[in-house]
This record gives structure tokens, C-alpha cells and sequence, in this order.
């Protein structure tokens, strides 16, 4: 490839990155202005000054613009990260460590908008719930390679529950206080509470 072949798929790439943020960035807006239900794909081509079929270029569903704006990739990162913990370790402490170094993908400027209007419909939130489903049996799986005996698989799909749980009320907090902290100190609170109270409870028992 030439340099002026190499300019120009430069130029073509920062153009496209540029259209796909333009897009994003509109879809997100009238989502806030019209609700998720009540903005079209033809609305968001139109107000980002594009064709209706080149949205599809760039997204296939307005969903997709939802997920553009969820954080990057910490779904994807959960298996790897777990497969590589030690095994001397506790399962629940390896888990909150994984979790508290992997949560800060899910912030960015957009996520606390991302997440209302992740709850604003019954379709939306269905999705929701799926993702932490998802994730739940992603860090069993994970875990279950880690220590595979098989005695044990009831107690780490116990653990497996109890985070991905804790993750969740640290997100439901993060979003109440409207990420002032950042979601790895609420998650780090909610460990921390959960501790205490496994504590308290093998005292009393």
C-alpha cells in the first residue's frame, strides 16, 4: 500500500469513527427527549444526517446504541480474568477482587443515562436482567474451571450468585447517588458489608 493509499484508509477509518460516535451520540439524545419506545431508527438517521439504511452500517437495532454506551467489554472480560486467579485463593475473595479491578469499564459520561433508560421499558429491562444472568454464569463456569471439583460446584454457584448480586446493588446504588463515588467503591462497600455479616453470622451460630 502506498502513503497516499495508507492517507487515505486513515481518513476513511476517522470518518467512519466519527459517523458511528455522531450516531451514538443522536440516538442517545432523543432517547433522553422522546423516550427509547418513541424514537425511530428513521428519526435518529435523519437527525444525524445520514440515510436510514446506512444506520445499519453502524448499528442493526437501537439497542446497539445502548450497549455502545454500557462500558467497555466487561462481560467479555470476566472469563479470562477468573481463569487466571489463583487457586489458593478464597472463591468469594477472588471474585470481588475481579469484579472491584474489572467494574470500572462499565463508567463512563454516559452510564448513569444509559442505565435509566435501561429500566424505561419492560423489553429494556428484561435485557437487563438477562445481562446479569449472563454474567452470573459466566463467573460459575469460570469458577468451576478453576477449582473443578465437583463437590464443590454447589458452593461456587452459591458464590457466583452472592457477587454478581453484590454487583448489582452496588450498581443500583452508584446510579442513586448519581456517580459521585465511582461503582468500584460502592461495590467495594458492598463486599465489605457482606463480610461482616458472614462474620457475625458464624459468631452467633
Amino acid at each position: 500500500m502506498t502513503d497516499k493509499e495508507e492517507k487515505k484508509e486513515g481518513l476513511r477509518e476517522r470518518k467512519r469513527r466519527e459517523t458511528l460516535e455522531r450516531i451514538a451520540e443522536t440516538g442517545l439524545r432523543l432517547f433522553v427527549e422522546n423516550g427509547y419506545d418513541g424514537t425511530t431508527l428513521e428519526a435518529i438517521a435523519a437527525e444525524a444526517g445520514i440515510a436510514a439504511r446506512t444506520f445499519f452500517y453502524y448499528f442493526k437495532t437501537k439497542e446497539d446504541i445502548l450497549r455502545y454506551w454500557q462500558g467497555d467489554g466487561l462481560l467479555e472480560a470476566l472469563r479470562p480474568s477468573l481463569i487466571a486467579i489463583s487457586p489458593r485463593q478464597v472463591p468469594l475473595t477472588a471474585v470481588r477482587r475481579c469484579l472491584i479491578e474489572l467494574v470500572s469499564r462499565y463508567e463512563n459520561k454516559r452510564s448513569i443515562v444509559v442505565d435509566s433508560l435501561m429500566r424505561s421499558t419492560d423489553a429494556l429491562r428484561v435485557r437487563k436482567q438477562a445481562i446479569f444472568v449472563e454474567m452470573e454464569t459466566t463467573v460459575f463456569e469460570a469458577l468451576c474451571e478453576v477449582w473443578p471439583d465437583q463437590e464443590r460446584r454447589a458452593a461456587l454457584r452459591a458464590v457466583a450468585m452472592v457477587a454478581i448480586g453484590t454487583m448489582r446493588l452496588a450498581m443500583e446504588n452508584w446510579r442513586d447517588g448519581k456517580g459521585k463515588r465511582p461503582l468500584a467503591d460502592y461495590l467495594s462497600d458492598g463486599f465489605a458489608r457482606l463480610q461482616t455479616e458472614i462474620r457475625a453470622s458464624r459468631t452467633r451460630a
